[in-house]
């Protein structure tokens, strides 16, 4: 049996990481396209992704990986040892480390903690990309390997996250807390301006309860493009998503606009 996200199973009456090593997506990126703007800028990350999401939502800017299955998109096995090993040989590139990403790199939570700790041996740093949708003690088991993650803020209620499919707003802020209060992980967190789902008002309440935990966390803004079963729905214009990080800095310190 497959759960709804596509990457957990039912094996012998327990739950199991069913996307363990199999990877669909590999490059080596520039840190700030995770987008981390405060953690060693100009160094690059290998970052890779495998497939499923526990989220479903309408605008997925990688919903090729995010909402597939193992039999719907092409993977490849990679064992922990094999990516550290990879990533070792990019370090001549300026590679700093791994980042989990692409999809929601949590549903296969195992992968990343076994990686982590190998990557950790061989002087690499580790980087998770998540919607924060994640139980709390499995964040953290793992945040004491976290050397640094964004997450993704994708409403400002608990109403908002119902019509994504599934998640807590409490819940997502929860995993942001904890990592702001872990101090060997820097955190940063970004909210996609998706029409209809994210305005001013909510740009707001998010910003101020950021703030909250800790006024310095990086907020980063990206702008809408459209894709998924969203994509007859125009991008907001420019100058929204200006106003939007205009409310935001009355908040916080640090606000950044992607994708523009």
């Amino acid at each position: 049996m497959v759960g709804a996200c596509g990457a957990r199973v039912g094996r012998d009456g327990t739950v199991a990481c069913g996307n363990y090593g199999r990877l669909t997506s590999a490059a080596l990126d520039p840190v700030e396209k995770k987008p981390l703007a405060e953690w060693m800028p100009g160094s690059y990350v290998l970052s890779v992704g495998s497939y499923g999401c526990n989220l479903a939502c309408p605008f997925c800017q990688n919903h090729v990986i995010a909402a597939a299955r193992e039999d719907s998109v092409p993977w490849r096995f990679v064992a922990p040892g094999d990516l550290v090993d990879a990533a070792c040989r990019l370090k001549a590139r300026g590679n700093v480390g791994i980042a989990f990403t692409y999809n929601e790199p949590l549903v296969g939570w195992e992968y990343v903690r076994d990686t982590a700790r190998l990557a950790h041996e061989h002087d690499l740093k580790v980087v998770v990309v998540s919607n924060g949708v994640v139980c709390g003690d499995v964040w953290h088991e793992l945040l004491p390997l976290v050397d640094a993650c964004n997450i993704d803020l994708k409403a400002a209620s608990n109403e908002g996250y119902e019509r994504l499919g599934a998640g807590v707003f409490d819940t997502v802020v929860g995993t942001i807390a904890a990592a702001a209060d872990c101090p060997t992980c820097h955190v940063e967190v970004t909210t996609l301006c998706a029409p209809g789902f994210v305005d001013g008002r909510a740009v707001d309440r998010i910003a101020r309860l950021l703030a909250s935990i800790d006024p310095s966390i990086p907020y980063h803004l990206t702008q809408y493009v459209p894709r998924f079963r969203m994509a007859d729905v125009p991008a907001l214009p420019d100058a929204e998503v200006r106003s939007y990080a205009d409310i935001a800095r009355n908040s916080l310190a640090h606000v950044y606009i992607g994708n523009m």
